[in-house]
């Protein structure tokens, strides 16, 4: 299965994430399929940035997000819009 989720990057205890598109078989930072956005947890108010059209793309070939880029993908309007197209 594929799945979206975050791969770590950054320096010790100063994380930031890359939202990619991976098998749920590789590891967390292993091999991926396509970086499509990124989050920095660390600033105030949290800072993310995701290609609406790749995110759109992945979840019509049936990717599934985890519970946090759920999230993410959720505050952006990204499932609601996913949503609307798969219902018309």
């Amino acid at each position: 299965m594929v799945k979206i989720r975050l791969r770590r990057v950054g320096a010790k205890k100063r994380p930031i994430y890359r939202v990619v598109v991976a098998d749920s078989l590789s590891p967390r930072d292993g091999k991926f399929i396509e970086v499509i956005g990124h989050y920095n947890p660390l600033t105030e108010p949290a800072t993310f940035d995701i290609n609406e059209e790749k995110a759109l793309k992945w979840l019509g070939c049936g990717a599934q997000p985890t519970e946090t880029v759920n999230n993410l993908l959720r505050k952006l309007g990204i499932i609601d819009k996913f949503k609307q197209q798969t219902s018309n």
